[in-house]
């Protein structure tokens, strides 16, 4: 059992000159793709519930595109695929980007993050009141306005159960690290039960890490809900 620990303790990514453990790389993995999904699905979502079909049509394309597949194969073609492209090879920003597991992986999550988040703000930008909307319509609120102060602040509120289970399904993707060789907490278990040939102690200190992440993320949302949906609960007698 120390043993396998010591194991735990002495796998890095280096990055510039600084070092990252397993659990460290998994939390980047996580934190930069569910940010940068996030600030891309906002105006995606918006195109999306849009009238206009050339708006509308090219984000659902993307959508169906990444949700349609596993995220399994999109991280193989970006880690392996892409990079046999003649224009890739020969680019060098392209070259030194596609070589590198780590921003492949990190593609591959964002896509796949962006994907689905667009669909479920989209879908709450859909059952906004349109008392709502008409009301601000009403006082005259240009477009961005009412995009900007009605629609997407309760959009992004009422959808956030849904988010939130998307953020836990990235936690659990991110565990796909390990197959562009990334240094994640699973390619970091695979790696302890390669040299100690203890899999349920190596693996199940795995699952243990990624329970421990997951009962943060939980509770984290359920008091951001209690805050922010505390309108939409019933009241008590």
């Amino acid at each position: 059992m120390i043993e396998t620990l010591q194991q735990y303790g002495q796998a890095y990514l280096w990055t510039d000159g600084f070092r990252f453990t397993g659990v460290a790389v998994t939390l980047m993995l996580l934190v930069v793709s569910l940010l940068i999904g996030f600030i891309i699905s906002i105006p995606l979502s918006i195109a999306r519930t849009s009238s206009k079909k050339y708006f509308s049509y090219p984000v659902w394309l993307f959508s169906y595109l990444f949700r349609g597949t596993p995220l399994y194969v999109q991280l193989l073609i970006f880690y392996s695929g892409v990079y046999t492209l003649d224009f890739v090879r020969d680019s060098d920003f392209l070259s030194w980007f596609f070589r590198s597991g780590y921003y492949c992986t990190l593609l591959a999550l964002i896509l796949n993050t962006c994907a689905y988040t667009t669909e479920i703000f989209a879908g709450a930008i859909r059952e906004t009141d349109k008392g709502e909307i008409e009301a601000a319509k009403a006082y005259g609120f240009s477009n961005w306005k009412l995009y900007t102060q009605i629609i997407m602040p309760s959009a992004l509120r009422r959808s956030m159960p849904s988010y939130s289970n998307e953020v836990i399904l990235m936690l659990h993707a991110t565990s796909l690290a390990f197959t562009a060789t990334v240094p994640d907490i699973l390619k970091i278990a695979r790696d302890v039960n390669s040299a100690t040939y203890q899999p349920f102690i190596a693996f199940g200190i795995a699952a243990i890490i990624y329970l421990i992440i997951s009962l943060v993320l939980v509770s984290l949302f359920r008091q951001s809900e209690k805050k922010w949906l505390k309108h939409l609960q019933p009241l008590s007698n």
